[in-house]
């Protein structure tokens, strides 16, 4: 297990394998996280605890909603998305293995794109 110190809160990655990943994304109250997609990762997401409003890609338009605790998402690769912590949120991410593939289009904290 290791935690990843980020500008919106932290990543506790409790699985890596060749195979899939495992983490729980930490996300302060009135934070977000980088607009963005993946060229391989897919990743679902079930939100544990908190409210986020997340923006993600239909038919090439981003739609926003606000996921509740027991909410999940499937996000697939070249998928657009952004998540915003409305409050103190705990989201649960299990993915492919992939985890420094993200393609930055937006970032609040200046963060490089690409």
């Amino acid at each position: 297990m290791r935690r990843v110190a980020k500008p919106w809160g932290e990543e506790i990655i409790f699985a890596e394998t060749d195979r899939y990943a495992g983490k729980v994304l930490v996300i302060k109250k009135g934070e977000i996280l980088s607009l963005q997609y993946h060229r391989k990762k897919e990743e679902t997401l079930y939100l544990y605890q908190g409210r986020v409003r997340l923006w993600i890609e239909v038919n090439s338009v981003l739609e926003e909603s606000v996921m509740l605790p027991g909410d999940s998402r499937h996000i697939r690769p070249l998928t657009r998305h952004r998540m915003e912590a409305l409050e103190d949120s705990e989201i649960f991410e299990v993915s492919s293995p992939e985890l420094d593939d993200v393609v930055r289009l937006e970032d609040r904290y200046g963060r490089v794109p690409g």
